[in-house]
């Protein structure tokens, strides 16, 4: 097995992710760890019970060098947030143990998707990186923040998983969401933005996507080129509204980062960036709703230390 990185270990898991799926998931961790003593020194388990469980747990987990999140993504922000807001010198490591419909963090990072007998043998041999992390208005995100319509297929998707008995989900979830909405069109949120102190631009925001890694939506590439770990996050934005059918074909060139040939939408990369709506449009980070029309958007580079393949 080699020299496992975990250390001493706090597992924070969702039972309830991925349709229940995150319940058995948990329990092979468990008898993972029970079983291989040398993949950590020690190691604690905790089920999340409710919203905002994972937070607290990661910022009260004292004397632990690694906190893994086993879940989909909502799970992992909740931990992301509840590291950030330690104290940069006592935070434990972060690994993931991806059980969702989404998991596109764990796209960024090459972890195996629903499998936490693979994950854990890449957790186990891998090794800690620095990453860095969005920050929005307080609010910190490990993937994605966007505005728009994409926003609104985002928690459309997070709606139909809880109120909705669907097999579908992932991409498939995301594109039947996305169907429904961008048939509906838009007229914009209309949006006074400015990047690095650039010279304000008004957009007429129908997608607006700041990312730390390259896909969200479960796979949809939308900022093919974004790195985690180059101190920057990365934007895609249009720059005029296409007709509906074009909002359709960019949906589907979106899977595989082909939209970004359209003269319809732009990309740059930033460290800071403000965004003023006339109106407050969908917004989401992490697939988590957040409310406002104005929004200060920076980088925190090297934020936490990430166990990688």
């Amino acid at each position: 097995m080699g020299t496992s990185p975990l250390g001493r270990t706090l597992v924070i898991a969702n039972p309830a992710a991925n349709r229940g799926q995150g319940a058995e998931g948990a329990a092979f961790v468990q008898r993972f760890l029970d079983s291989y003593r040398g993949a950590t020194t020690a190691h604690e388990l905790i089920l999340t019970k409710a919203p905002g469980d994972a937070q607290n747990l990661a910022r009260e987990a004292n004397g632990f060098d690694t906190i893994l999140a086993l879940g989909g993504d909502g799970v992992i922000h909740e931990a992301v947030n509840g590291l950030m807001e330690r104290d940069a010198t006592n935070r434990p490591q972060l690994g993931i143990i991806p059980m969702g419909s989404g998991n596109d963090y764990a796209r960024t990072l090459g972890m195996a998707i629903n499998d936490p007998s693979r994950t854990l043998a890449q957790l186990v041999r891998g090794h800690a990186s620095s990453l860095e992390v969005g920050r929005v208005n307080g609010v910190h995100f490990m993937e994605t923040l966007s505005f728009g319509m994409d926003a609104a297929i985002a928690l459309d998707t997070t709606r139909r998983r809880v109120e909705e008995t669907t097999s579908r989900h992932g991409e498939e979830l995301f594109i039947s969401s996305g169907i429904r909405i961008f048939s509906e069109g838009s007229n914009g949120w209309p949006c006074r933005a400015s990047f690095d102190g650039r010279p304000e631009m008004t957009l007429p925001t129908v997608i607006f996507a700041v990312q730390v890694g390259p896909t969200y939506g479960g796979g949809f590439a939308i900022c093919p080129k974004a790195d985690p770990s180059d101190g920057l996050l990365d934007v895609c934005y249009n720059v005029k509204i296409p007709r509906r059918p074009w909002l359709l074909a960019l949906l589907g060139l979106a899977r595989f980062g082909r939209h970004t040939e359209s003269s319809c939408v732009n990309l740059l990369r930033f460290e800071h960036a403000t965004m003023d709506f006339e109106a407050q449009p969908p917004c989401q980070v992490d697939g988590e709703e957040l409310c406002g029309t104005h929004f200060e958007v920076d980088v925190v580079p090297q934020a936490l230390r990430v166990i990688v393949p």
